[in-house]
């Protein structure tokens, strides 16, 4: 029993060694690589840039006030509506003492040159009356008196003005009421009630009112690398998306690119400006981030092969061509001739491939 034992011992002693070269040596022997292959396909491809930037108003214009004061009341809130004229704000006037006492004064002198025109008329008519004062005294004491009235009139007006702000000959016209000069809607109204303003002078700009532009006209403005400008004219098709807005595509058109560079963190890079079209534009709002997708490159009905599948050695591309189908893969190093690239696909320019051709892909 004992010596049975001890032959199955070595006999599994054998087995197991046996195995174990078998397994070493299968293990050692090369393996063969398989390629997956692709054919060439006829199709479009582009090349295009997309630009990141902002949607503006083409005009976006400031409204300020022609006199400086507090703001006594604001008739409009950001998002209204308004039309050329509208009064959006009234200004309090805050009169310079200088200009104030002198035109108190004007009005004092004038009072007193109208009550001595007023006696001497009076004085006139009377005997003017009794036939002992010539028509022409009468005439002349009558204008004299006239006018003394109108002055005391336009005295007093310009009081008012220096006071108030406000003519009462017409008071609609008032410096005090700020208007719109545009029709649009109003963006930003950066002041409150009780805020100090000033009028635009030499050396001021003047305090803003508000911001109102006209929103059925947008444009995207963004920027382009030097690298690329030069593939950009002026008439191009853009398509603008926005990230606020899912799903947006709005059709756009470039209408204006810088003529000169502007450093962004080291790098040349043109404005570019596109105009939007008239289309369903009501959802977007002045500032919205976007971004715009223009094609620079497009070949249409192209021989095209996956980027993938093609080498690149310096100025050179190949691609390798399944030669022999039969047993094992063969592949020859052919070169060719890249055209346009998505990034996905590259258009082959030269006649050396045709679609019925097999590349190596990827291994399996």
């Amino acid at each position: 029993m004992k010596k049975f034992f001890k032959i199955l011992l070595w006999v599994l002693v054998g087995v197991i060694f046996a195995g174990t070269f078998v397994y070493l040596y299968l293990n050692s022997r090369p393996k063969e690589t398989v390629y997956d292959t692709v054919h060439p396909e006829i199709c479009d491809v582009e090349r295009t840039t997309v630009l990141t930037g902002k949607i503006e108003p083409r005009d976006e214009i400031e409204i300020k006030p022609q006199i400086s004061g507090i703001i006594s009341e604001i008739l409009v809130e950001a998002g209204d509506h308004v039309n050329n004229g509208d009064v959006i704000a009234r200004i309090k006037i805050i009169p310079e003492e200088t200009q104030l006492s002198s035109a108190e004064s004007r009005v004092k002198v004038a009072e007193i040159n109208l009550e001595k025109a007023r006696q001497t008329y009076e004085r006139t008519l009377a005997l003017y009356e009794k036939k002992y004062e010539s028509r022409e005294r009468y005439e002349s004491d009558l204008a004299a008196y006239k006018n003394a009235e109108q002055d005391l009139a336009q005295a007093r007006d310009q009081l008012t003005i220096v006071r108030d702000g406000v003519s009462a000959a017409n008071a609609q016209a008032s410096n005090t009421l700020v208007r719109s000069t545009v029709t649009g809607v109003v963006l930003d109204v950066p002041v409150k009630v009780g805020s100090s303003v000033i009028q635009a002078n030499t050396f001021n700009d003047g305090t803003t009112i508000a911001k109102v532009a006209d929103m059925t006209d947008l444009i995207f403005k963004g920027k382009i690398d030097e690298t690329e400008v030069d593939l950009l004219s002026e008439g191009m098709d853009v398509r603008i998306s926005v990230g606020a807005i899912a799903g947006s595509d709005f059709p756009a058109r470039v209408e204006k690119i810088a003529p000169m560079a502007t450093d962004d963190n080291g790098t040349n890079t043109f404005e570019v400006k596109a105009a939007l079209g008239s289309g369903d534009t009501g959802k977007l709002r002045a500032g919205y981030s976007a971004n715009a997708t223009i094609i620079l490159e497009k070949a249409t009905e192209a021989l095209t092969v996956p980027e993938s599948v093609v080498e690149y050695v310096g100025d050179s591309a190949f691609v390798y061509v399944l030669s022999d189908t039969v047993g094992k893969q063969n592949f020859e190093r052919t070169p060719i001739a890249t055209g346009i690239s998505d990034g996905i696909k590259v258009e082959v320019k030269d006649k050396s491939l045709s679609t019925d051709k097999a590349l190596r892909g990827n291994k399996r």
